[in-house]
């Protein structure tokens, strides 16, 4: 499954970048995010300290439960892109995505292009299968709009 989206922020690309990488307002925004917590740096690995676990309750047509998924943030150039690796798993199944996050800058504020992949399997994906991308389109758009909100308060 593929999704491309265009968010829209009233805010320069800077202050984007900084609330995108604050693990405080990432957890407020993401729909069903029950816990984040930074995992400590892999020995040898650098940029070890993007590195997240998540705890998250999702639904897709009649299937719910909560996965554990590591979030990973990596090739960041500040304030402009970075790429998000996701990999879930829970009862339900699994999810594997990937997302590439660029910010460009634009009259009245900063556009965030969002291009993302991902598999998923197990029984959420057999049951939901035709709803799958309509659940992870409005869940984006749920995080960025909650985000936009979070900045354009901040500017206040």
């Amino acid at each position: 499954m593929d999704i491309t989206a265009t968010y829209s922020f009233a805010a320069p690309p800077s202050e984007v970048w900084n609330l995108l990488m604050d693990p405080d307002a990432i957890a407020a925004c993401l729909p069903g995010c029950c816990e984040l917590r930074p995992l400590p740096a892999l020995s040898g690995v650098e940029g070890g300290d993007d590195r997240y676990q998540a705890e998250l309750i999702i639904g897709v047509a009649a299937v719910s439960g909560t996965f554990t998924a590591t979030i990973a943030l990596s090739d960041k150039v500040p304030p402009h892109s970075y790429r998000l690796q996701v990999d879930a798993t829970g009862k339900p199944g699994f999810a594997h995505g990937s997302a590439t996050i660029v910010l460009s800058a634009e009259q009245n504020g900063t556009l965030a292009h969002v291009t993302a992949a991902a598999n998923v399997g197990g029984l959420i994906a057999r049951v939901g299968q035709r709803l799958l991308e309509g659940v992870a389109r409005m869940t984006m758009d749920r995080f960025y709009g909650c985000l936009a909100k979070r900045v354009a308060g901040a500017g206040s």
